[in-house]
């Protein structure tokens, strides 16, 4: 038997008040790729709500689809295809229910946004260090359902690793209450790593116990020139050398995207004239005693020495250091400004990332005119490979060729080693490259475990696997 619409037939199982209106914003998703549906819409205040919603849905066999913030980019947040679902959005839950300082624990509430938890952490001294750019409207509920990444993951590691506890709802609408602040506990199968990152298809997290960080003393942060990908990732092994881990962030920027930037945000200020091929943005944190400027300096001297950087800029304060910031997070902008033929969020082994982009971009070169706009988290060897018309074309005109350059950009990464999705998981939009490069073995236990937690396949069918 399949699963029904969401419709009025279902209301008298939910519970008093937990019903909105249904708004555009429910079915939409930042890329317009996926035009969602929606029978019903309900917004519980707590988990015992959810569950009741959840159970109820069960009951009915109708889908449900969690909502966070809406900012995920692979459409697990929308379902356009079969009967209407239930959204769940985590909209009303957004309590901060205790910080530990001493302990460096926060528990919040799946509602919360990214900047609230940041906000509250920086209220007792402390830092959560997931940033994001959508961190403003992103959830936590919905960053950990995605397993999101972000600039520091190199030095404080991705979401997974920024959690210690969840309390979520499960398929059966029973609540598991897990939301410990141990960092060692050996208690059997650890359900909490087997939600995160499932995207909602094995339950929803309604809180969350999140690891919090010390603030550090001294932060400093630079833009480097450097020839190419490679003397970027000799850069990046230097300054983690002389840095002993006080490297947050290390992102590569591609002179493509700053003169996207020009073209889109002109009233940025860039620091260099003309834009540079290949920069990299560096960001430390160190202890008390050590000043971040004279670290970076000394690393750019020995940096030029070794022929790896040609200029650079140090930001001299927290208001340089936020411009510097601001380009990298204004790509994407400029990015949506241009329209890309084909976007890729993909991971490689260190080693493999000069030798991809070189081939990728040989690849591409016999393909057709079109421009290339490569940046991401080099730190963690996440990137994000985009491709873009050229001037005067439109992206329309690939639409013959863009599903084919995908394809064979993704297969260039999974022969290197690498992932086609990094940080911003499978969604709807990777079922497909999932089928067919996943492991089959590992395909077939997430199928199991899928089929063991949600036999009805209520819980945001079509994402992660097929329906």
């Amino acid at each position: 038997m399949g699963l029904e619409p969401a419709d009025r037939r279902l209301t008298a199982r939910l519970p008093h008040g937990v019903l909105r209106e249904m708004a555009p914003a429910y079915v939409e998703e930042p890329r317009g790729r996926f035009h969602g549906q929606a029978g019903l819409v309900a917004a519980p205040r707590d988990a015992e709500e959810a569950a009741a919603v959840i159970r109820a849905c069960a009951a009915a066999r109708v889908a449900v689809v969690p909502r966070g913030g809406g900012t995920g980019l692979v459409g697990g947040q929308v379902m356009s295809q079969g009967p209407a679902p239930l959204i769940l959005s985590l909209e009303r839950m957004t309590a901060i229910r205790d910080i530990f300082a001493d302990e460096a624990v926060m528990v919040v509430e799946a509602g919360v946004t990214l900047q609230a938890a940041r906000e509250a952490a920086a209220g007792v001294d402390r830092q959560f260090p997931l940033s994001l750019a959508s961190q403003g409207s992103a959830q936590i509920g919905g960053v950990l359902a995605t397993n999101a990444g972000g600039v520091n993951v190199l030095r404080h590691g991705n979401a997974r690793t920024l959690c210690l506890g969840i309390e979520a709802v499960l398929p059966s609408g029973r609540i598991m209450h897990d939301l410990k602040r141990l960092r060692k506990d050996n208690t059997g199968y650890d359900l909490r790593d087997l939600l995160i990152g499932a995207e909602g298809t094995l339950g929803v997290i309604t809180a969350a116990s999140l690891v919090l960080a010390p603030v550090p003393a001294e932060t400093g942060v630079a833009m480097l020139v450097v020839e190419d990908p490679a003397a970027a990732l000799r850069l990046l092994a230097l300054a983690q050398g002389r840095m002993a881990g006080g490297v947050s962030a290390f992102e590569l920027i591609a002179g493509q995207g700053l003169d996207f930037l020009a073209q889109h945000f002109p009233q940025m200020r860039q620091p260099f004239a003309p834009i540079p091929p290949w920069l990299v943005l560096i960001e430390i944190g160190l202890p008390a005693g050590m000043r971040a400027d004279d670290a970076l300096e000394a690393l750019f001297v020995q940096a030029a020495e070794a022929g790896l950087v040609s200029d650079g800029v140090i930001a001299r304060s927290g208001q340089q250091a936020a411009d510097l910031w601001a380009l990298r997070e204004h790509i994407p902008l400029a990015n949506r400004a241009v329209g890309a033929i084909a976007s890729h969020d993909i991971s490689l082994p260190l080693s493999e990332i000069a030798r991809f982009i070189t081939e990728a971009e040989a690849m591409l070169a016999g393909e057709g005119d079109m421009r290339v706009n490569c940046f991401g988290h080099l730190g963690d060897g996440n990137l994000h490979f985009n491709l873009f018309p050229a001037r005067g074309r439109r992206r329309e005109d690939y639409d013959d060729i863009r599903s084919d350059l995908s394809r064979r950009i993704h297969q260039m990464v999974v022969s290197a080693g690498g992932s086609f999705s990094a940080e911003h998981g499978i969604g709807r939009l990777k079922v497909g490259d999932l089928a067919r490069w996943g492991d089959p073995a590992r395909l077939a236990a997430m199928r199991a475990i899928k089929d063991a937690l949600d036999p009805a396949g209520i819980m945001n069918p079509g994402a992660v696997l097929p329906a």
